[in-house]
């Protein structure tokens, strides 16, 4: 009985943690465009969004008119379309997110870039988003104390959570 409990919670963390997701650029088709109020409109898309190894950022946009190019930091922060990592013009834009950090990405029409329409993905460490996925910690205020440590109570409110999400697993896992 324990070891079907165990291999339940083994394969729902091993289910939930590879499945990889596609994003659509700003959440629509038309999002890859000079953004018509705010210069940060697709960065602030990808900050509410969590990007994790083997997902991919999907573009929509007209071939014809624009195309995606990945570039170097340096690139991204002076929009200079010379020399990109990657260009892509096919106009629909698929992207492998292959490695935690910060990918860049910016228009390769002229002056679309100096107008807003670039985007920067942040991908999360397999170690983070493992940890994230099973207790996300609250972000710490910046006036914040150095932190307490836990009584015995929380430590047993803790040890409950943990049996009933192994419960919830089980319950899974004998469907």
């Amino acid at each position: 009985m324990a070891s079907s409990l165990v291999f339940g919670i083994v394969l729902l963390l091993v289910i939930t943690s590879s499945e990889a997701r596609e994003f659509l650029v700003g959440g629509a088709d038309d999002a890859w465009r000079i953004p018509p109020n705010t210069t940060d409109f697709l960065n602030q898309w990808a900050e509410k969004n969590r990007f994790q190894v083997g997902d991919s950022v999907v573009w929509k946009y007209d071939p014809a008119k624009d195309s995606v190019l990945e570039v170097t930091r340096e690139a991204y922060l002076s929009c200079n379309r010379s020399r990109p990592l990657a260009e892509h013009k096919d106009g629909a834009t698929t992207v492998e997110l292959r490695r935690s950090g910060a990918y860049y990405f910016i228009s390769g029409a002229a002056g679309a870039c100096e107008e807003g329409q670039r985007l920067i993905v942040v991908v999360m460490s397999k170690r983070h988003s493992l940890r994230m996925q099973l207790a996300p910690a609250p972000a710490p205020a910046e006036n914040e104390g150095p932190a307490v440590a836990p009584t015995s109570g929380a430590a047993g409110k803790r040890r409950g959570a943990m049996v009933a999400t192994a419960v919830v697993a089980f319950g899974v896992v004998m469907l």
